[in-house]
């Protein structure tokens, strides 16, 4: 097992490129289940998480082609219909097979998945909205068996927003017969991602973005050409990184446009904020302002970088408050950022951050992605010798050569075996 390590102390400067978003590609991917003939999918990022579920594509009979960042998929003769468990349970995206699936041959049978460790996040959602169009659902030994000769169309209210569910529900209504409204949609841009893409394959879709999207099935579609949208999380991460390190960063092939609750909240920080194009420039503060957040579903702030903030907010020069409100369980990186001599205090769903304008080495163990993320940061900036980084698939599933994009920066980071 790898682990990173780090030695803190060195402002970030220059560029990096930003890669394809991972919770944009996996949709897309299973997308491809949907109907035959050869799919090219553009900017597909390396991860973990991207060869699992080709791993389980692959096992159903779907082929594929890649070079680079260039992903071919093939689905026209699929032979199983059903998602092993030693798969799913590593990855909580593999749920977004049931409904291409389903859509398709009438029939799936998908493990109930697996993933991080921060919240119950269950699938009730999908199967409540797939029953409502027709399929016929039961769970047996810890498999989601569902039957439909044709879904219908049907009007859904999702009782919180879900992304996965909002794209199950979108992939498996694109071919039903009628029309699917889903109300109280989640709108992030990845879902507007796989909307264009389906509408690239003849799907008929309006709304993406919205609160309130409405898919008439069609009776056919055929395989596309798309390029996947730049991993607004991973640009994040470098963002906060730079203004943690007091340096400047230029971050490329990004969508600033997606990034407006972050560089709200930087920009309070005291760090310069600079979008233009395609990219967003920011230069770190000195000091660090303390900054209240609250996670929000997008376009609020994203939760899947409240553990990098949070890591910024423990160098900054007074108490901030922040609040957790999309995921129940996603606090579990501070126990390790106590390690590291940050002060935080947890109540609930709200954690109390004690500025203190420096962190110091240590080991630290990675418990989920994002947390994974917060610790290299911490690690950046720590004084007093090396910080270790241990159970670092976490991080491969979510960031494409995280190391060497920070050692372009110039970091002291390397991976080592242990």
């Amino acid at each position: 097992m790898d682990k990173i390590v780090i030695q803190g102390g060195n402002p970030l400067r220059g560029s990096v490129e930003i890669s394809g978003a991972k919770n944009a590609a996996l949709p897309i991917i299973a997308a491809c289940l949907l109907t035959g003939g050869w799919h090219r999918l553009n900017r597909v990022p390396r991860l973990r998480d991207i060869h699992t579920i080709r791993r389980i594509m692959e096992k159903l009979g779907t082929v594929f082609r890649d070079q680079d960042n260039v992903l071919e998929v093939n689905s026209d003769n699929l032979f199983l219909h059903k998602a092993p468990y030693e798969l799913v349970k590593t990855m909580r995206a593999s749920i977004l097979l049931l409904g291409p699936l389903l859509a398709r041959y009438g029939r799936a049978e998908i493990s109930l998945p697996g993933g991080c460790a921060i919240g119950a996040r269950p699938v009730n959602l999908h199967l409540k909205a797939l029953a409502a169009m027709g399929a016929d659902i039961t769970l047996d030994h810890g498999y989601i068996n569902a039957r439909a000769k044709r879904l219908k169309g049907a009007e859904i209210f999702f009782d919180i927003p879900t992304v996965t569910g909002t794209e199950n529900i979108m992939m498996a209504a694109v071919t039903a017969h009628g029309r699917t409204l889903l109300k109280n949609a989640a709108k992030e841009p990845e879902i507007q991602d796989l909307a264009k893409m389906l509408r690239a394959m003849g799907a008929d879709i309006e709304g993406d973005g919205t609160d309130s999207i409405v898919i008439n099935g069609v009776d056919a579609l055929a395989a596309c050409e798309h390029t996947v949208i730049p991993d607004r999380i991973e640009a994040g991460t470098f963002m906060i990184a730079a203004a943690m390190t007091r340096g400047e960063v230029e971050v490329l092939g990004c969508r600033p446009d997606h990034l407006t609750g972050l560089m709200e909240k930087l920009a309070s920080t005291g760090a310069r904020i600079v979008p233009q194009g395609d990219r967003v420039t920011v230069k770190g503060p000195d000091p660090v302002e303390s900054v209240d957040i609250k996670t929000m579903p997008y376009p609020g702030f994203p939760t899947d970088l409240q553990a990098q903030f949070m890591a910024l907010m423990c160098i900054a020069k007074d108490w901030s408050m922040i609040r957790e409100t999309v995921f129940e369980n996603r606090f579990i990186h501070v126990s390790e950022l106590r390690r590291m001599g940050a002060e935080i205090d947890i109540n609930g769903n709200q954690a109390l951050v004690k500025g203190k304008g420096e962190l110091l080495s240590a080991p630290v163990m990675a418990t989920d992605l994002r947390a994974s993320a917060s610790l290299l940061l911490a690690g950046l900036v720590a004084k007093g010798g090396n910080t270790e980084v241990q159970r670092i698939y976490h991080l491969d599933r979510g960031y494409e050569a995280i190391e060497k994009k920070f050692r372009e920066l110039g970091a002291a980071i390397w991976r080592e075996q242990t």
